[in-house]
């Protein structure tokens, strides 16, 4: 027996990596998602800095492909976009702001207020409003999904929510950030200085032209609060975060390490009496936090179940969007 199909309407707001990443894993996954779940996802709006497209019977390829040459695009703005074209969910992937949240803050509310499903990769409004627009979201009646802006396709939130429900969670500690952990990895693995590796990450596209909000822990910070504030119901900033970043790590401190049988790792840790850090930590070879490369990992201490932990790649366009299409998916099923 055929499933009923329910059409779903999505615009994308920002059209960098994790906006296309979006359309790319919605085009490719839409015959699947429509069997399995019964929902035809359509795309039908997207904004970008450069203007936007709008299709209220669906984006073709060609039209997305228009915007990415910024051939015909049409003089809306983000916010009109979000009020005026019908459509039942908004996915903001705009760069995070942890400043002041923009404008992904004002994307999340405008399209809340005008009464949209809203999903997010953009840790600054998450990380600088959570009470705000999570009461904006109950208020009328709308879900506010953010799984993407901790743990990129490694889940963390949802794990929590879900199948962890009916826990009380004790602890989460983990690496949150690839960058550091890259640069980690590598310093240790070939007895390489801090800059020649931060070099090395920038050429491969790993770290930012500006690495400062990684090297820094001020990402780790930031997933935390996130974290802190959706998981044990605080309302805290990052700017609360106690906070020491990798850039005095250096190759020798890293032997030192190695030969007692322990490696360096950027961590961050939140428990539900409030504590709040990032910082370099001796982790045990052994520990399941060991772990390579660009991976995360996050070890969740909870009362029946005891720790879980998950592994997974925290960043890429698709990874992300590994997570938007599941919380898409999530609000209707």
């Amino acid at each position: 027996m055929s499933r009923k199909q329910e059409t779903v309407r999505v615009t994308i707001v920002g059209f960098g990596y994790v906006g296309r990443g979006v359309a790319e894993v919605i085009k490719r996954k839409h015959d699947a998602i429509a069997r399995k779940h019964g929902i035809d996802l359509t795309i039908v709006g997207i904004a970008d800095l450069y203007g936007s497209i709008v299709n209220e019977n669906g984006l073709s390829e060609e039209e997305i492909m228009n915007l990415r040459t910024g051939k015909n695009l049409k003089d809306i703005s983000s916010r009109d976009v979000i009020k005026e074209v019908e459509h039942e969910v908004m996915v903001e992937a705009t760069p995070t702001n942890v400043d002041n949240g923009e404008p992904g803050l004002t994307h999340v509310l405008t399209a809340l207020e005008s009464d949209r499903h809203v999903v997010t990769s953009n840790k600054g409004p998450i990380a600088l409003e959570y009470k705000r627009v999570t009461e904006l979201a109950a208020k009328r009646g709308k879900e506010l999904r953010f799984e993407a802006s901790v743990g990129g396709a490694m889940p963390i939130i949802s794990l929590v929510r879900e199948n962890l429900a009916g826990n009380g969670i004790i602890s989460i500690e983990g690496i949150l950030n690839g960058t550091c952990n890259y640069i980690l990895t590598r310093m240790a693995e070939e007895k390489l200085p801090y800059e020649h590796v931060l070099k090395e990450a920038q050429g491969l596209g790993i770290a930012e032209a500006d690495p400062s909000k990684d090297i820094e822990g001020i990402d780790t910070a930031v997933k935390l609060v996130i974290l802190a504030n959706s998981i044990f119901d605080m309302n805290t900033a990052y700017k609360e975060v106690e906070v020491t970043g990798i850039t005095e790590i250096t190759p020798e401190a890293l032997k030192l390490a190695d030969d007692e049988g322990y490696v360096i790792k950027l961590i961050g840790e939140v428990d539900r009496d409030g504590s709040l850090k990032v910082a370099p930590r001796l982790v045990p070879k052994g520990n399941p936090l060991n772990v390579g490369g660009t991976l995360n990992v996050a070890t969740i201490k909870t009362d029946l179940a005891g720790e879980i932990t998950v592994i997974g790649k925290g960043a890429g366009p698709i990874e992300a969007a590994s997570a938007i299409l599941s919380d898409i998916i999530g609000i209707y099923t």
